[in-house]
C-alpha cells in the first residue's frame, strides 16, 4: 500500500506533459507530398471526422417541421469506354485500335483520343515517348510520375536522371535509345495501376514495340517486365536472364532489370545492375543491325 501511495505521490509530482505543437501549414503539406496526394479532387475540402449523427435532434415538446424533399441528383452516365462499366470492352476496343496504327505517329494520335481508361481523365497529360524512334534498343518502364505528367516524357524525374547514367555507362544516351511505359498516363497519387488499367493499355505498347522494332528490350522493374514478357517471376529471379519476346512477325531478345525509382530507394542492387548492363552491351555488339 505505501508503494502504491509513494508511486502515486511521484507521478502527480512531475509537470504536466506539454502538448506538441500544432503542425504548420508548410510541414502538412510537406506531409501530403511525400504521401503521393499532390493534387486536388475538389474545390473544397472535405471535413471527414464530422459525425451526421451527433445533430442535435428537435425537442419533444416542439413539433418537427417536415424537412423539404432534396431532389436527387441524376446518375451521370459513365464517360465513353469507362473500364468500371465494361472492361472487357474497353479492353477489347484497345486491341482493335492497336491494330490498326501504321506508325508511332498514328499510335499517338489514337491515344490521344482513346477514352476506354479511366486515368486518362485524371491525368494532366499523355506520356507517350522518348528517345529516337530508329533506336536498336528500348526501354520500357510501368507508369509515369509526377515530373512526366508535368512535362509528357517518361523518366525525366530523379529516376529519369539515374536511367541517363546507367546508359551513358555502356556509351548510350537518348539519341540512341527509346523510352516508354507500359501505362501512358500517370495514376493518381503515383498509385500502382489496377489489373484493368494495365490490360487495357497493354495492347498500345506492344504495338509500340512492334513498331519500334528493337534489337534489344529491357524492362524495367517488376511490373513491366511481367506484363510483357509474361512471367510470375520476380525480378530478383528474372533480371538478368534473356528472354524471348515474340512480335508476332520477330522475335526480340529481352531482358529484366530493377526500375532506377527501386534504385534510387535500394543503392546496394545497382551492382546487379551493372552486370545486366554490361550483358545488354555485349548483346548490341553481337547484333548486326
Amino acid at each position: 500500500m505505501a508503494q502504491c501511495i509513494l508511486s502515486w505521490i511521484d507521478v502527480a509530482k512531475l509537470p504536466p506533459m506539454t502538448p506538441e505543437p500544432a503542425p504548420t501549414i508548410k510541414q502538412l503539406l510537406a506531409f501530403y507530398l511525400e504521401a503521393g496526394v499532390d493534387c486536388a479532387l475538389a474545390d473544397e475540402a472535405v471535413n471527414r471526422l464530422s459525425d451526421p449523427a451527433a445533430v442535435a435532434a428537435p425537442a419533444a415538446s416542439e413539433p418537427a417541421l417536415p424537412q423539404p424533399v432534396r431532389p436527387q441528383p441524376a446518375v451521370m452516365p459513365a464517360p465513353r469506354g469507362e473500364v468500371a462499366a465494361a472492361p472487357e470492352a474497353a479492353i477489347a476496343s484497345a486491341r482493335d485500335a492497336a491494330r490498326t496504327a501504321p506508325s508511332l505517329e498514328a499510335l499517338r494520335a489514337l491515344l490521344e483520343t482513346f477514352d476506354g481508361c479511366a486515368l486518362k481523365h485524371t491525368a494532366t497529360r499523355l506520356v507517350f515517348s522518348d528517345g529516337n524512334p530508329q533506336a536498336r534498343i528500348m526501354f520500357v518502364g510501368e507508369a509515369p510520375g509526377r515530373d512526366e505528367d508535368i512535362e509528357g516524357l517518361p523518366f525525366v524525374g530523379r529516376s529519369g536522371k539515374l536511367l541517363d547514367r546507367m546508359i551513358a555507362t555502356i556509351g548510350l544516351d537518348r539519341s540512341k535509345a527509346y523510352i516508354a511505359n507500359v501505362i501512358p498516363w500517370r495514376p493518381p497519387g503515383n498509385r500502382t495501376p489496377t489489373p484493368q488499367e494495365t490490360q487495357i493499355c497493354l495492347p498500345f505498347i506492344q504495338r509500340q514495340i512492334e513498331l519500334v522494332n528493337p534489337d534489344v528490350l529491357v524492362t524495367l522493374g517488376n511490373p513491366s517486365t511481367q506484363t510483357l514478357l509474361q512471367t510470375r517471376e520476380g525480378i530478383m529471379r528474372t533480371r538478368g536472364k534473356w528472354l524471348n519476346y515474340d512480335t508476332g512477325t520477330r522475335t526480340i531478345r529481352a531482358i529484366a532489370t530493377f526500375h532506377p525509382a527501386y534504385l534510387l530507394r535500394s543503392p546496394s542492387y545497382k551492382r546487379m545492375t551493372w552486370l545486366d548492363l554490361r550483358a545488354i552491351a555485349k548483346a548490341l555488339e553481337q547484333t548486326t543491325p
